[in-house]
Formats: C-alpha cells, sequence, structure tokens
C-alpha cells in the first residue's frame, strides 16, 4: 500500500511525506513513516513493520511512547491498545487516532512526525478477526469514530470477498469532517490495482458503504442503531434485515454503542462468538473512543 491519502485531497487537512529512517534507539521501535491530520480531533500514521511480525487483519497492537516517571524520575514505555488499520499483507503498519489534549498518550502522540519512533510492542490480539465467526452469506461492520481501524484492515484483506457475497461498513460520527477517513478509505478501495489483482477484478461491488452523523448535517443522519431499529438502513442499502441464518457482524466503537448494538444482535438471534468458539458476531472489547 501507498501512502495514507488516497483519491483526494481535503485542503484542511495535512500529510508528511515519507523520509529516510532514522536508526531505532527505543526498545521495540518503529519509525513513523507518514502522518496525516483529518480533524482537530483526529489523525492517523504509519510506522515501519517488524520484519517478524504476523497478525491477523481486525487484530491489535499495544503502542506508545517513552515517559518520564513522577517517583522515580526513570523512563519507562507509555502503551495503549491501537487497532492495525492497514492489512496484513501490508509492508507497514497503518493506525488511526484521536486526539485527547490532556491524555496521557494522545496528547503527545498526535505531535509525532515523519522520522520519529514509537515503541510497538510486537505481539497482537483481539477479537475482530474471520476466525471468531461462524460462515455466513453477509457481514457488518459497525463502527464509531476510530472504531472504524480494524475495519480498514479487514475491508482490504482478500479473505473478506471470499468468505462473503455482501460486505457491509456502517461508520457513525458526530461531524461530517469525521468521516473523511472512512470515505477516502472507500475511495482507495475501489480504485486500487493491487487488491484488484489480489482479489479479482470487480471485487468492490460487494462492498456498501453507511455513513452517519449525529450532530452535524450530513448526507444520512441519525445513529446506526436507531436507523437499524427504524428499517431505515435496509432501505436505504435495499437489503434484507439482518438474521443468523446469513448474517455476520463485528462491532468496535465506545462502550454505550458497543452494548446496545450487542443487545439489539441478540434480539435478532445472534450469538457472540470468540477465537475458540466462532459464532455469528464478535465485539472488541479494547476499543475506547
Amino acid at each position: 500500500m501507498t501512502e495514507l491519502s488516497p483519491v483526494t485531497q481535503n485542503p484542511a487537512t495535512q500529510t508528511q511525506a515519507t523520509k529516510a529512517p532514522k536508526a531505532p534507539t527505543l526498545p521495540d521501535a518503529q519509525t513513523v513513516t507518514s502522518v496525516k491530520h483529518y480533524t482537530d480531533r483526529l489523525f492517523a500514521f504509519r510506522v515501519t513493520r517488524p520484519a517478524s511480525l504476523r497478525f491477523r487483519s481486525g487484530e491489535f497492537v499495544m503502542l506508545g511512547l517513552m515517559q518520564t516517571d513522577e517517583k522515580s524520575g526513570k523512563e519507562k514505555p507509555l502503551l495503549r491498545a491501537y487497532s492495525i488499520a492497514s492489512p496484513s499483507w501490508d509492508d507497514e503498519l497503518e493506525f488511526y487516532s484521536i486526539k485527547v489534549q490532556d491524555g496521557p498518550l494522545t496528547s503527545r502522540l498526535q505531535h509525532i512526525e515523519v522520522g520519529d519512533q514509537i515503541i510497538l510492542r510486537p505481539k497482537p490480539v483481539g477479537t475482530l478477526v474471520h476466525d471468531a465467526l461462524l460462515p455466513g452469506k453477509r457481514i457488518w461492520f459497525f463502527a464509531t469514530g476510530t472504531g472504524i481501524a480494524p475495519f480498514a484492515s479487514l475491508l482490504r484483506d482478500p479473505q473478506t470477498y471470499e468468505d462473503y457475497d455482501e460486505i457491509i461498513l456502517t461508520h457513525t460520527c458526530r461531524e461530517a469532517g469525521e468521516l473523511d477517513y472512512g470515505r477516502e478509505l472507500i475511495e482507495t478501495i475501489r480504485s486500487d490495482e493491487m487488491l484488484a489483482e489480489l482479489i479479482g477484478e470487480g471485487f468492490h461491488e460487494k462492498l456498501k458503504y453507511y455513513p452517519t452523523t449525529t450532530r452535524e448535517e450530513s448526507a444520512k443522519m441519525g445513529r446506526i442503531t436507531d436507523l437499524l431499529n427504524s428499517g431505515s438502513v435496509y432501505k436505504d442499502l435495499d437489503v434484507e434485515p439482518i438474521k443468523p441464518e446469513t448474517d455476520r457482524a463485528m462491532i468496535c466503537g465506545n462502550l454505550a454503542f458497543n452494548l446496545e448494538l450487542k443487545a439489539m444482535l441478540e434480539d435478532m438471534g445472534l450469538e457472540e462468538g470468540a477465537n475458540s468458539d466462532p459464532r455469528h458476531y464478535v465485539v472488541e472489547k479494547a476499543f475506547l473512543d
């Protein structure tokens, strides 16, 4: 995969180009190769990939920076779970992050530049993987905010298109600008010649994208849970309602969203799965927006 900014450029965003990486000096260090700021709350970045790292699309790793311990004065790692947004075949690793001005990590991470180093513990884990789901005909990726990151990985994975006849990504954010990462992702997928070679011409015709906002006016407004309950999603996409015989789902968003959607899927007859016990849907419990 090439640089983060795919087909169109938003003049409000800022992108840094790749430059020669420095020699690592931190434990488990990787070098930042590109940074793109989408809004004052969201940014994406890519880093070098450890040669030994193997992961399944949809998994997450621990990522962070060094910090000084206030009591001892010693340097120690400050790490948080970050879903890998790039697919398992990519030679770099992509991440999508919020910016919290007083956050212990993101208050500093948002200022990284190309050539800087970050800590990346190469031990991927997670529940948003194909192995945790039973075979089905249609898969739903339900995301809020930066919860789209693991689906950015899965949507560029050939297995997703091999396993399902239809793939639906829903992405709900507060403001329209917060949808830019997902919009660019879909545009890139639909025009990516490498993916067409890996998966087959016309693969993207299986993919449906359903972005919504909850505060700022956009083409489609509303919480995805409300739109599912009202039936608007099915009508807008011209698809049948979710049922356990055909549908599989993955959820990644804030805690309240996860719990509400989980309850809805259970009411529809779907059961929660795990790596050791594949079922109809899975939830990423490590994600916090």
